[in-house]
């Protein structure tokens, strides 16, 4: 495995710290400022982790910014900020003033309300505080030459993988969890509730991967460059890149784990900010049948029933799909596969046996 790209802790604090005054903004932001003869739009600080950014910057976004306007007459602004899941959450519980989250998995929000930044119940509501689904595919060589299918097939020692790094991507973490939850379900080549089967095929995978990047999109990004067979990735990552006109193809596994992405307002900086009203309607706005047909022109599966039933076409179908809920909840994955000494620390050191 090649560690070059996993970054020292400190670098990476560091580097978080850097969105704190390098943010991409869609426009130019300026918060209220009462003493201007004219009033300046307010802004909203999006905290967001990789994998949307196409679905917020170019369509979500603008389109929350004219609705804002007819319904409030006010102007309303975006500054944005996109990094791996779990290194934004770390990155706004260190001091970045992010007024919304919109981050990869349940634990990184929950990060954030544990750090008493979110005051609310930020479940409440029809879809749990989720606004997307996606489900964790294989990405691999236009035509598939090396004869990848399934899981099983990311252990033979000729493929090269790529997955990011689990200490800074949600998307890592589904993709253990898609791997880790098929492979006990049996549909791995693997049998059925063997729990140290299913380590040793990650260990395997483990063993093949080229390169981990920080987050979902840095890893894609690596695999257009040409490296590796394989990547394990979000479906709307793929289907991102193919309208896009880039050049490869995708197996759905036989069984795979439902992507359920969280969004919360964050309570504190909001009230700081002077933004409650406008960040919570744009909270609101993005499960409005606009804002998640958005989402799915940009591969990512609606929440809304109705919606996810007019845009099913465009995504494929699946065998067997499993959610969070089958591995036991958050916390109880959470502390069998990813904390210290768990199931992914225990495939990880398997990997490494035998190598420089």
């Amino acid at each position: 495995m090649d560690y070059l790209r996993l970054l020292p802790r400190a670098r990476l604090y560091l580097w978080a710290l850097l969105i704190l005054v390098s943010l991409v903004g869609t426009q130019g932001c300026t918060r209220h400022d009462s003493s201007s003869s004219s009033p300046a739009a307010s802004s909203i600080v999006l905290g967001a982790y990789t994998t949307p950014r196409e679905a917020y910057g170019k369509s979500i976004l603008p389109a929350f910014r004219q609705n804002w306007q007819k319904k409030a007459g006010q102007a309303i602004q975006f500054r944005e900020s996109y990094l791996g899941s779990g290194a934004q959450a770390r990155a706004i519980v260190g001091g970045f003033e992010a007024d919304v989250a919109a981050l990869s998995l349940e634990p990184d929000v929950e990060k954030l309300r544990k750090a008493g930044l979110i005051k609310h119940d930020w479940k409440a509501g029809n879809y749990g505080g989720m606004v997307t689904r996606s489900v964790v595919v294989i990405g691999v060589r236009t035509g598939n030459p090396k004869n990848i299918r399934d899981w099983q097939d990311l252990a033979r020692p000729e493929v090269q993988v790529l997955t990011p790094n689990v200490r800074t991507s949600g998307g890592a973490m589904w993709n253990v969890l898609a791997i880790y939850g098929a492979a006990l379900r049996g549909h791995a080549g693997t049998p059925t509730g063997d729990a140290d089967a299913a380590t040793a095929l990650l260990a395997s995978i483990l063993a093949n991967v080229k390169i981990m990047d920080r987050g979902a999109r840095d890893s894609m990004l690596t695999f257009e460059r040409g490296v590796g067979d394989a990547i394990i990735t979000y479906e709307n990552e793929i289907l991102v890149g193919r309208s896009e006109g880039k050049n490869y193809d995708y197996v759905t596994p036989k069984s795979t784990i439902l992507i359920e992405n969280p969004v919360a307002l964050i309570d504190v900086n909001v009230q700081k900010h002077g933004v409650t009203e406008a960040a919570q309607a744009f909270v609101d706005f993005l499960v409005t049948p606009e804002a998640q047909r958005f989402y799915a022109k940009y591969g990512l599966r609606p929440v809304v029933d109705s919606i996810a039933e007019e845009v099913k076409g465009q995504f494929a179908s699946l065998s067997d799909l499993f959610t969070i809920r089958d591995l036991g909840g958050w916390t109880e994955a959470q502390r069998l596969l990813f904390d210290k000494g768990g199931v992914y620390d225990q495939a990880l050191a398997k990997s490494r046996q035998g190598k420089p």
